[in-house]
């Protein structure tokens, strides 16, 4: 009876997790997919990011072919380099974002000791997804699990 509780009690914590992840990818400036994660350890939001160009640069994520420039950073990359920069660590904690990891911030990801992941739709290609269960990352699709 306690694991179905704990169970429940979970997933109205993703659930609400993913709805601030949902608000704070409305800070993105990107034009074709505005993207937002939050970083939480022992329930407490310890970083967040959104997808956008890194801190000095025009606020512009596309270039005149409406193509995603080289530099813009996802959202999860932002929110395990502010976790870095302040000083606090990520180790053993979830990430909740609201598209599903590239490749490239599945090996962040990894690295940068968080266990378990948590997302809304998938990007489009799986192979970050591979990537995290590979690791034995804990890998949940939340609207599969609704």
């Amino acid at each position: 009876m306690m694991n179905l509780v704990s169970s429940q009690k979970q997933k109205q914590f993703d659930k609400h997790y993913l709805e601030m992840a949902t608000i704070w990818s409305k800070n993105s400036y990107c034009k074709r997919r505005q993207v937002g994660a939050l970083i939480v350890k022992d329930k407490m939001i310890i970083s967040d990011g959104f997808n956008g160009t890194p801190e000095g640069f025009e606020n512009e994520c596309e270039d005149e072919n409406n193509k995603t420039k080289a530099y813009v950073l996802h959202a999860e990359a932002n929110a395990i380099t502010k976790v870095a920069k302040s000083g606090n660590n990520s180790l053993g904690a979830t990430l909740y974002v609201t598209t599903s990891p590239c490749v490239e911030c599945a090996k962040l990801i990894i690295q940068a000791g968080i266990k378990r992941i948590v997302y809304l739709d998938d990007y489009h290609k799986d192979e970050g997804i591979i990537l995290l269960k590979r690791a034995n990352i804990e890998v949940v699709n939340f609207k599969e699990n609704e």
